[in-house]
């Protein structure tokens, strides 16, 4: 697994995990600030979510759902 797929995945599982009044800008911000990546590298990644169909307005499609539960699955320790 590449570093570009972890942050992806990341990413995803950070919105899967979101509260309901968070938009997508507040979770960017979040991971921005555990320095996971810089603001512009943050929405290039959203972006490229966004046109992977990975996330269709604000919210996750069903592929972004499955993708942000199986990382939840291999990110779990024990």
């Amino acid at each position: 697994m590449n570093e570009e797929d972890i942050v992806k995945k990341v990413f995803l599982l950070a919105i899967y995990k979101q509260e309901a009044d968070e938009t997508l800008m507040d979770t960017l911000k979040a991971l921005v600030n555990t320095g996971m990546f810089d603001i512009k590298e943050g929405k290039e990644v959203l972006k490229t979510l966004q046109e992977e169909k990975f996330i269709v307005g604000d919210k996750l499609s069903f592929k972004g759902i499955t993708l942000a539960q199986k990382a939840e699955a291999e990110f779990k320790i024990g």
